[in-house]
Parts: structure tokens; sequence; C-alpha cells
């Protein structure tokens, strides 16, 4: 019988990742780890600036009328997710990255970005390479309560981990709550968030690229 897969992003990419694994017939726990909300934010002269850095779809979702004056910006985006969210909101994407923010400012800066500005969460640790003139915070991920009962389910599942915030957190529930990270199998988005999850776990892996269709390609080769 195959493991359950978990899904710990907020919404509304939880409903979204749990639909796509009941697509292939497998079984989907929906246990949201945070609430994302938009915070209040300045948008700064776009003149400032000649790119605008994106590591989380959240950021252009939650930027709200602000973002409308910095659409003259070419938008450099980690994953697919991310760049279909800028285009929604009306921003032009020059550059999708397949790995993490590191990556992402790296390849931009080698396309010749000098003054990027970044928008992102209010805990994203992003923000001191050279290339980064401003980093803004345009949303907060607030945890959640979540049920012991909730956090049950986890035994013997496969968790996706889409973050390494999201790892830190697991990690520290599961511990607390007294499950064995040895029936517990974890597909992360990426080696950061590999390293964040700690060890002890039955098996870990990361997503080769950084987009949800390889995550749960992922997880489904880890439920058998």
């Amino acid at each position: 019988m195959s493991r359950a897969i978990a899904v710990l992003r907020p919404e509304p990419g939880n409903a979204a990742t749990a639909a796509a694994i009941e697509v292939l017939g497998l079984t989907a726990i929906r246990l949201p780890l945070f609430e994302v909300h938009a915070i209040d934010w300045v948008a700064p002269d776009a003149s400032r600036f000649d790119a605008l850095l994106l590591t989380s779809a959240n950021a252009p979702r939650h930027a709200g009328p602000g973002l409308a004056g910095l659409r003259s910006l070419p938008v450099h985006a980690v994953g697919d997710a991310t760049a279909a969210a800028a285009r929604d909101a009306g921003l032009e994407v020059v550059a999708v990255g397949d790995r993490d923010g590191a990556a992402l400012v790296a390849a931009a800066a080698a396309s010749g970005v000098r003054r990027g500005l970044l928008l992102g969460g209010r805990d994203h640790a992003l923000g001191s390479d050279p290339i980064i003139a401003e980093a803004i915070a345009v949303y907060a991920s607030d945890p959640m309560a979540v049920p012991v009962e909730a956090l049950d389910q986890l035994a013997g599942s496969v968790v996706l981990v889409h973050s390494p915030r999201a790892a830190r957190r697991l990690a520290d529930l599961i511990d607390r709550v007294g499950i064995d990270r040895r029936t517990v199998r974890l597909a992360a988005i990426s080696a950061a968030a590999v390293d964040a999850a700690g060890g002890d776990w039955e098996r870990i892996a990361a997503a080769a690229v950084p987009d949800d269709a390889t995550l749960i390609a992922l997880a489904r080769s880890l439920t058998d």
C-alpha cells in the first residue's frame, strides 16, 4: 500500500498541490503549517533599479497595488510558479531560475544585473548579495496552530517540504509530539530545505528542480 503524501505549504498552494497528488490516485494529507498574508509596504522609485528579483510566488500574489509602479523592471524569478504569478500580475519575466534564490541572484549578476530589487517575505533570509540594492518584505508567513491528532497522520507518510523554514518547523513539531523521524520520508524542494530538516529521517531527498511537479514526482517515488 502506498504511503500518503503530506502537504505542508500554505494556501492556496496547499489545495493545488493536494489536488495534483490526488489526480495520481494517491492520498494527500492537507496540513498547512503557515498562513500567508499581505503586509504594508511602500514601493520605491523603479528608476533606482535594473531588475526585480522574486523568489516566491507569494510576493507578486500579495504585493498589491504597489507592484504597478515596478512593471517597468524585468523580472528574474525562481521557478515556474513564481514566474507565472509574476506574469499574472502584469510583470515581464526575462529569466526563470531552476534552483534556489542564491542561484537566481548569481545568474542575474552574470546577466548584467547590478541594482536588483528583491520583493519577498518578512522572514526571508536572502538579501545580502552585492547586486541586491534593496530587499522589501511584501508578505508575511505566520505559523498556524496544528492539532496533535493532525500531526499523528505524518507517521508513516511522505512529507513535502517547500522551504527551509517549513523543514525546521516540521522537525520541531515531529519531535515535540514524539513521532519517530525514522517512520517519515521527506521530499524537499531544495538542498537548503534538506539541510534545515536535520537528520534521522527514514529517507530524505531534494528535488532536482524547485517546482511543484518535480517535487510531487519525487514524493511519488518515495511512497513505496
